[in-house]
C-alpha cells in the first residue's frame, strides 16, 4: 500500500473528525461540509481498496494478514454511508455531528490499524 494511500486520509479525517467533534460539543448542527468529508473519504477508502487489490493481484501481499486487511478496508467503506444515513435521520441535534465526527476518528484508527498489517510496523 502506497504510504500516500496511508497519509492523505489519516490526516484528513483527524481534522475533519477533531473539527466535527468540537462543533458537536459546542451544540452545533451538522452542515453540507461535514457529510462532504465522509464522501471524500469514502472515495479516499476506495482508491486505496482498487489499488490494494491491484497490489494483491500483482503478487504483494500484506506483511501479516491479507484478509484482516481487506476486511478492515470493507468495514471501513461502510462507516461513511451508515454515518450520513443516522446524522439525516437525527438532523435536528447536535449529536448528529458527533456522529460524523466518531465516524471519521473511527476510520482514521481503522487506517493505522491498516497500515499496521500491511507493512508489518506495530511501533
Amino acid at each position: 500500500m502506497p504510504d500516500l494511500l496511508y497519509q492523505l486520509p489519516l490526516w484528513f479525517n483527524l481534522a475533519t473528525g477533531a473539527a466535527m467533534l468540537v462543533l458537536g460539543l459546542l451544540k452545533f448542527k451538522p452542515h453540507n461540509w461535514m457529510a462532504i468529508s465522509l464522501a471524500v473519504t469514502e472515495l479516499l477508502l476506495l482508491i486505496q481498496l482498487v489499488t490494494t487489490i491491484v497490489l494483491v493481484s500483482q503478487g504483494q501481499q500484506a506483511a501479516t494478514d491479507t484478509v484482516e486487511f481487506f476486511a478492515y478496508v470493507i468495514t471501513a467503506l461502510l462507516i461513511p454511508p451508515a454515518a450520513v444515513f443516522w446524522a439525516l435521520i437525527e438532523r435536528n441535534s447536535r449529536w448528529s455531528t458527533v456522529v460524523l465526527a466518531v465516524a471519521a476518528l473511527s476510520i482514521a484508527v481503522m487506517l493505522v490499524r491498516m497500515h499496521q498489517l500491511w507493512t508489518g510496523n506495530f511501533s
